[in-house]
């Protein structure tokens, strides 16, 4: 017997098997996925206009990936800020600026879309 003696339905002896093609495809098609849903939203944020909003952080929250096996940490800093009529957004922020913020501060917040431009501090 030899060693690819399962039949045509199987594989057909000249390349990799239908099973690792429907996997491969898969992720390519999630790939795709991804990507078209990422300049989806770039578009979307480039075609709403800059709003410029007075607001208060009501939450600052961080998230983390990575880190086992000899890889290093990413840390992802967010901002909630509440307007003026009472809409909550929550915004990914620079950890520079993330760490200048607190909880209570009030100010003028400028963003486009879900994209955070800045926030200004100042009493309301």
């Amino acid at each position: 017997m030899f060693a690819n003696d399962f039949g045509p339905p199987f594989s057909s002896g000249f390349g990799p098997p239908w099973w690792f093609l429907v996997i491969a495809g898969i992720i390519v098609l999630f790939i795709l996925g991804a990507i078209i849903n990422g300049i989806r939203i770039w578009m979307s944020n480039n075609a709403s206009p800059i709003l410029t909003q007075p607001a208060k952080i009501i939450s600052k929250r961080t998230s983390t990936s990575g880190g086992g096996n000899d890889t290093s940490v990413s840390t992802y800093y967010y901002l909630t800020f509440e307007l003026s009529n009472g809409e909550r957004l929550e915004f990914h922020v620079k950890g520079s600026e993330y760490g200048l913020l607190v909880e209570g501060d009030t100010g003028i917040l400028t963003y486009q879309g879900t994209r955070y431009k800045e926030f200004s501090r100042r009493p309301l």
